[in-house]
């Protein structure tokens, strides 16, 4: 009788079946062809990380190699200590920024979104406050120079980006879909409120951290500009400032050659700015499938109420 449901008198599909079909075929097709546009610029970008430099000036980029070359990678990994230690530099600070940011922003959005505190309007007023003014550049780095002696310092890379007023306030925004009954019960066990946020709130808030998280690991796997600012060390460079005054030299070299209109060593600037990209995009790439399920539930918080 079940399997009857699906066809009327005469045998034949109901429309509404038929406006189902035609629905996924065209929601198919559009997700895939979205899909392969997506996945296309990271396919030139990682076949033009392997074509030779005189045919992508030539030629231009393109989907397949027109010369395979792994020139672009001789260069970079012409010192694969250096390589290897930015990696170690970048995944450091990721892993350890990560981490200590989304407890402290996780924090600081339980504490504005408690209705019993009592100065949590202009706490979010001093955060808010921020997001329009700061004290620039100059101030900022003779406070983490002078006076908090962070130059050459692991500290300078995760202190800078600590906190992120957006981040904060898409926690705040999510814990606040958390019921006050949940707190109130625990504090009637005799729960304090540090137990509460440890073993209550954070349980209940993993979408909102792995989406804040990702958010996190993305700021500091890709930050460089702190780096040129406060490290001096080579042995302390983060990946992304390696490859970038790798490039910046690369061009440099170019650059003199021609003026001088001397025959320099070939250096292929074109290819070694793609070959970069692949080598600082491969590893933070694979973080968002550990994250995907909780992702979009995370961003959506707030959304939907009811």
């Amino acid at each position: 009788m079940e399997n009857n449901l699906a066809f009327d008198r005469k045998g034949k599909i109901p429309k509404t079946e038929g406006a189902n079909l035609l629905f996924n075929i065209i929601s198919y097709t559009v997700v895939t062809v979205a899909a392969i546009l997506c996945l296309l610029p990271f396919e030139i970008l990682v076949s033009g990380s392997f074509t030779d430099e005189n045919a992508i000036a030539q030629h231009g980029y393109g989907i397949i190699p027109s010369k395979f070359s792994i020139e672009a990678y001789r260069v970079l990994f012409k010192f694969p200590d250096s390589i290897i230690r930015a990696y170690g530099v970048s995944i450091f600070i990721t892993v350890i920024g990560t981490i200590v940011g989304l407890f402290v922003t996780s924090m600081t959005a339980y504490v504005m979104n408690r209705k019993d505190f009592k100065y949590r309007n202009k706490l979010a007023f001093f955060f808010y406050f921020t997001t329009l003014f700061n004290g620039g550049i100059l101030s900022t780095y003779i406070f983490f120079v002078k006076y908090l002696q962070l130059k050459n310092d692991m500290l300078s890379l995760i202190l800078p980006l600590l906190i992120n007023v957006f981040y904060l306030i898409v926690m705040r925004t999510f814990i606040s879909s958390i019921p006050d009954s949940i707190s109130e019960s625990a504090k009637i066990d005799g729960a304090g409120d540090f137990t509460i946020f440890m073993k209550l709130i954070l349980p209940l808030t993993k979408p909102g951290l792995a989406t804040i998280g990702l958010f996190y690991a993305l700021d500091y796997w890709n930050d460089w500009y702190n780096a040129m600012l406060y490290i001096s060390d080579a042995n302390k460079f983060p990946l992304q400032y390696l490859l970038f005054s790798t490039l910046q030299s690369a061009e440099a070299i170019s650059r003199i050659s021609k003026m001088a209109s001397v025959a320099a060593i070939s250096v292929p600037t074109l290819s070694l700015k793609l070959a970069m990209a692949v080598i600082a995009t491969g590893p933070i790439i694979l973080v968002y499938p550990s994250v995907q399920k909780y992702f979009v539930k995370g961003l959506t918080v707030g959304a939907i109420k009811g």
